[in-house]
């Protein structure tokens, strides 16, 4: 099973961004299919996998913060090539 999942991290400090860019950079490096702008990231391929990185990668993120926000949405279905039509 496929999903395609869209994450936004904010770390609630001055110096938010570092933590961020580390989240980012672990997530391109982890082989998934990943996709950034300027408001969010989203992450697509089989649930298993995606899941056990984002599990491994979520904690590290969360741990390198005293206070942060994830916001995550799941959809059950690879949408990475999703075009509008309006």
């Amino acid at each position: 099973m496929d999903i395609s999942v869209e994450l936004t991290f904010s770390p609630l400090q001055d110096d938010f961004e570092p933590p961020i860019i580390d989240l980012i950079t672990s997530l391109r490096e982890s082989g998934l299919h990943v996709k950034e702008n300027p408001l969010s990231t989203q992450i697509y391929g089989p649930y298993k996998n995606v899941m056990a990185i984002l599990n491994i990668e979520f904690e590290k993120a969360l741990s390198a913060v005293e206070h942060g926000l994830l916001y995550i949405k799941i959809v059950k279905s690879n949408r990475q090539d999703y075009e509008p039509h309006f």
